[in-house]
């Protein structure tokens, strides 16, 4: 099973997005996570984005399509995947198209979490407050107004991505502001029925053979028609036990 999730910063995506991960063992490709990573590891992909990630800025195209294809490759992404912050452009959408067409591989649905932008900020601002009551360091983007700017670039840039995949009848909306549990629910609700992933396995061969009704052998079938036949016929029967006459020798009469 291979999904993408939709929803802007704060959505609840990542958390939805393990939730999918152990209940169907999917792996969670967050562009997120692999650029934070490649930030700390000061790699020349992090350096490049280092600066844009912190203003809250979305990275170039080309960066997260080559960071996204490389990680698809890897061996533990060919049984399915959970895309998290990627495509967030009809162009990436696009590029990701191209991307899995190449491969043979093609998407199952795409998930949108639906929220209110206002009780977001809210749900942020709390969340900030408690990591910081629980000493937990915070992203540099973990701010009211860093988040705000990332809200405004999803709805000019993000948002189009919904009727891009409702044209193509893949989109499935789900109230992201609901409590958690609900939202899994509804997710797992929403999701294409006609998946191979959520499909049972079928049962081995030896399944099948030790349910299946054994067949009657041919030939004893055969020999079991004939012997009734001769049960139903008593007089061929009887003749067919008979001796048969003995020839008389030269000089010997026949018996009457």
């Amino acid at each position: 099973m291979r999904l993408i999730l939709l929803g802007p910063p704060g959505a609840g995506k990542g958390t939805q997005a393990l939730r999918l991960v152990a209940k169907y063992g999917l792996v969670q490709l967050s562009t997120g996570d692999m650029l934070r990573a490649a930030v700390k590891a000061a790699t020349p992909v992090g350096r490049k984005v280092k600066d844009i990630m912190e203003r809250g800025g979305l990275c170039p195209d080309d960066i997260v399509v080559s960071i996204v294809a490389e990680r698809i490759e890897q061996p533990d992404a060919r049984k399915g995947f959970i895309l998290d912050g990627f495509p967030r452009t009809v162009p990436q959408a696009q590029a990701l198209d191209r991307m899995l067409k190449e491969r043979g591989i093609a998407l199952d649905a795409v998930i949108e979490l639906r929220v209110d932008e206002a009780a977001l900020l809210q749900r942020i601002e709390n969340r900030v407050a408690e990591m910081k009551a629980r000493g937990e360091p915070l992203r540099s983007d973990d701010n009211p107004e860093v988040l705000r700017q990332r809200l405004v670039a999803y709805r000019q840039l993000t948002a189009p991505l919904a009727a891009y995949y409702r044209k193509k009848n893949m989109l499935r909306t789900v109230n992201g502001m609901a409590p958690i549990a609900d939202v899994t629910a509804a997710i797992d609700k929403a999701l294409p029925s006609e998946s191979s992933a959520l499909k049972p396995k079928p049962a081995r061969n030896g399944a099948k053979r030790a349910t299946a009704t054994p067949r009657k052998p041919k030939v004893a079938a055969r020999l079991g028609k004939k012997s009734s036949k001769r049960a139903s016929n008593p007089r061929k029967t009887a003749a067919a036990h008979k001796s048969p006459a003995r020839k008389p020798k030269s000089g010997e009469t026949a018996r009457p």
